[in-house]
């Protein structure tokens, strides 16, 4: 029992506490940044902060698992938040029950686009097989993506980088693509956030309102779901 509690620091990164200083600090000056900013998407927080870490990550020399390594803690505190937005879906429930059939073929046609417009666009570059099995989970939350990649042949940290580019390019251009085409209802906004660019979405549909995040939440579990059964699928079909 002892050994357990004295190596809870190194379990949970906390032996190396500067990295996840770092990581607290740029997030909070990137934040800063994006309120400066009047809420410009191209200085959205997790853009700028990934871009302070990796500047400190440069100028050090360190290595990225070093720094992965210190920052555990917060990787184990992704459960728990995941788990907290089950708070506004209860909040919004009869609003969602009264929407489930679009709700339902927004997910399939979502989902689908996503998976067949990757794969389409990677084979017309001709990109190998492997890294189709990588990029088509890119819409999915980032440990779903990295198993459902797994599973279909893929390598893990490639689709985690391509979860993380979908997440904050989406995330930038939403905006202007929902004005463009005239899209106000914070429900369809919150689903098509959720739904393309995972946690990232869900953070920006939660700056726009609780309904938008509401459904954004929704989005990205259901979608985790869907595509988690959905992909392997057709990589198998695929053979």
């Amino acid at each position: 029992m002892n050994d357990f509690v004295f190596s809870l620091p190194d379990r949970l990164g906390v032996a190396q506490l500067h990295w996840l200083a770092l990581t607290c600090v740029a997030y909070g000056l990137a934040l800063r940044v994006y309120r400066r900013s009047g809420g410009n998407p191209f200085f959205l927080p997790v853009l700028v902060a990934v871009l302070i870490v990796l500047g400190v990550l440069w100028l050090t020399d360190t290595r990225y698992s070093s720094y992965q390594a210190g920052n555990q803690l917060l990787v184990w505190l992704i459960g728990p938040v995941t788990v907290a937005l089950a708070v506004p879906l209860y909040v919004h429930l009869s609003r969602l029950r009264a929407v489930w059939l679009p709700v339902l073929l927004a997910l399939i046609a979502g989902a689908v686009t996503a998976v067949v417009a990757t794969i389409a666009i990677a084979w017309v570059l001709g990109a190998e097989r492997l890294t189709w099995a990588s990029l088509a989970p890119k819409s999915l939350t980032m440990p779903i993506a990295m198993d459902v990649a797994d599973l279909a042949g893929g390598i893990a940290a490639l689709a985690s980088i391509g979860v993380a580019l979908t997440g904050i390019f989406s995330a930038m251009v939403a905006g202007r693509l929902f004005n463009f085409m005239g899209i106000a209802d914070p429900r369809t906004v919150g689903f098509s956030l959720g739904l393309t660019a995972h946690a990232i979405g869900v953070a920006r549909a939660f700056q726009l309102n609780e309904t938008a995040g509401a459904f954004a939440a929704l989005a990205m579990g259901l979608h985790a779901i869907f595509g988690a059964i959905l992909i392997p699928l057709i990589f198998g079909f695929l053979g």
